[in-house]
């Protein structure tokens, strides 16, 4: 029965497996006053895309028509400013055409004050109505901010002057300074960086531990070396797009001091960053840095800067004091940063990169995390799958063994039945502990996890109402129970599968899925074995022993002659599967 088993849990992972597409929503309220996007680079000068109006003038209550058009664009912001005092906060307020391109915006606390883009799909031209407040009696400007793709956007581009009816048209000459981050400039690294003097004036953090980003690819590698009142910074790591790392008060992202190294177009760009809550971070301007250079070689990104300790007026951290340090590393398309390809590597406390020097490793998983995938996979690798072996082929192996005046096959099978219902609650409840409540980023694993933490609870609560063997309610027990365990089984390996892909434990790949696949072929074919063993020996008589009913399976007396076979198809699977799972608590150990 293992074989349809197998095929259903096949048929549940497919449904499982979905591609999920992120697109920018146009939710920009952030930069509902200065219309700047926060990306990181500077605007363009020259525009090419203009504003018009169906009407240049207006009276209280009107609603005027406004279009926005030019070359193909993605994103956009949209706003009415009083016409003398363009930096002042935004007026009236808009009624969308097509909810499908366009939303509203609320800024400065006024509803509907502003339009931006609903996804970044190509456009040319958007249509809104703008709605005449009752009380404008000044001159309105209409103004633009257009976002061509991630590092290419014209800033508050200015659109035409609607003047109240019974005013004079208005004629002063309107200008914008749009102000934009300036950096120092960069050169180019010379040479790799250097351990040498980790631990003696550096303090370094490398995974793995001890390695050197000079030789080693797959080296993560960060430095802090003092001098006076400033701190040099060199950061390397696989040139996967960009090189991260951040200053934080506590293990969680959020409210942190970031610093990115951004591959584009041949070149490295350094830029200071901060991040508010799980979000994109916020690209700021590397005024503050220093001697900034940058090294692109055999697949590896390596910049270095220097900062002062202290940078009062700017949101920048004191280096000076404590703080938890990421390290993370991602891709990018166009300029445009996108979320870490791999949980980040975070340090087990904290540390004052000032103090003394030191040579520290980190683990890009979180210890409770690591904990929830070991108890996982004892439970449902070792303990469930030896347990239900037990209870399907070896009752009578030990016929006339009993320990605490029952079987000892049943003993046994029992005992690891609740070891496994009690190894899957501690591990449930660990990911909450951790998240402090619910993960929306674990995806399908999270309710598959929920179901089977019901049913691993609900098999040992059924056992305890099991009818005698010659109650006619048995049969209905025995499919019940039979049915409860199959589904628990199936949904625990679609979870691990599901799971072993999470940012949380940072397993290598492929050689997760690989082993994972190896010990369901392990398992399916052990059971596949002792079946077909089962199934020869049946064949030689002809009596069935009713007193010995399996579920879906008659023992006879020609099956309780290979014993020995059995015992020896049981100690070779214990091997196997043992083996498998010292694989993976490795895993777990190394990251």
């Amino acid at each position: 029965m293992m074989v349809p088993e197998f095929t259903l849990g096949i048929w549940v992972l497919l449904q499982l497996i979905s591609p999920v597409a992120n697109y920018a929503n146009g939710k920009v309220t952030e930069a509902c006053h200065a219309m700047f996007p926060l990306h990181g680079y500077n605007p363009q000068s020259d525009p090419i895309h203009k504003i018009t109006l169906n009407q240049t003038t207006f009276l209280p209550g009107d609603t005027i028509a406004v279009t926005l058009s030019g070359p193909q664009f993605k994103g956009f912001l949209i706003e009415a400013r009083n016409a003398k005092d363009l930096d002042s906060s935004p007026i009236g307020s808009f009624t969308l055409i097509d909810k499908e391109v366009s939303q509203l915006l609320t800024c400065d606390q006024k509803e509907g004050s502003a339009v931006s883009h609903t996804s970044p799909s190509k456009k040319t031209k958007i249509q809104v109505y703008w709605n005449v407040p009752s009380t404008a009696n000044y001159s309105v400007q209409f103004l633009a901010t257009v976002v061509e793709k991630y590092k290419i956007y014209w800033v508050k581009i200015l659109g035409p002057i609607l003047s109240p009816s019974n005013a004079h048209p208005f004629t002063m000459s309107q200008t914008t300074t749009v102000s934009s981050p300036t950096s120092s400039p960069i050169t180019n690294l010379k040479k790799s960086f250097s351990t040498l003097n980790c631990g003696k004036t550096k303090f370094c953090i490398r995974n793995p531990v001890n390695c050197d980003p000079g030789n080693e690819y797959h080296c993560f590698f960060l430095s802090f070396e003092r001098e006076n009142n400033s701190v040099l910074i060199e950061m390397s790591g696989p040139n996967e797009g960009y090189l991260s790392f951040a200053l934080s008060h506590d293990q969680w992202m959020g409210d942190d001091d970031g610093y990115l190294c951004i591959h584009e177009d041949e070149a490295v760009h350094i830029h200071p960053s901060y991040v508010i809550g799980r979000s994109h971070p916020v690209l700021d301007s590397s005024a503050t840095l220093e001697a900034m250079a940058w090294r692109l070689a055999d697949g590896v990104i390596q910049c270095s800067f220097r900062r002062n300790i202290s940078l009062p007026g700017s949101k920048r951290f004191d280096l000076d004091q404590k703080y938890y340090i990421f390290l993370a590393n991602g891709a990018t398309n166009d300029g445009q940063i996108f979320k870490h390809s791999q949980q980040p590597l975070i340090t087990s406390e904290k540390h004052d990169v000032t103090d003394h020097p030191k040579n520290i490793g980190g683990s890009r998983s979180p210890l409770l995390l690591k904990l929830h995938g070991a108890f996982m996979f004892v439970a449902w690798m070792t303990t469930g799958s030896i347990g239900v072996l037990i209870a399907r082929f070896f009752k009578p192996v030990w016929p006339k063994a009993f320990v605490f005046g029952e079987a000892a096959w049943f003993q046994v099978h029992r005992i690891l039945m609740l070891c496994t219902s009690g190894l899957t609650t501690i591990g449930f409840v660990l990911p909450f502990i951790y998240r402090k409540g619910w993960s929306q980023e674990a995806g399908y694993h999270s309710y598959l996890g929920c179901v089977v933490m019901t049913l691993a609870v609900l098999q040992p609560l059924l056992a305890v109402f099991r009818p005698p063997s010659h109650d006619p309610r048995r049969q209905i027990f025995n499919w019940t129970h039979w049915g409860t365990g199959t589904a628990a089984r199936i949904l625990a390996v679609a979870a691990i599968f599901l799971g072993m892909d999470l940012s949380g434990l940072s397993l290598p790949s492929p050689g997760k899925t690989y082993a994972m696949i190896g010990f369901v072929g392990w398992h399916i074919g052990t059971e596949i074995l002792l079946e077909i063993h089962a199934y020869r020996l049946t064949r030689k008589v002809e009596i069935l022993e009713d007193d010995r009913i399996q579920i879906l399976q008659s023992f006879t007396t020609a099956e309780a002659e290979g014993h020995t076979f059995k015992k020896l198809v049981l100690v070779i699977y214990l091997c196997g599967n043992v083996a498998f799972l010292f694989i993976f608590l490795s895993a777990f150990g190394q990251q």
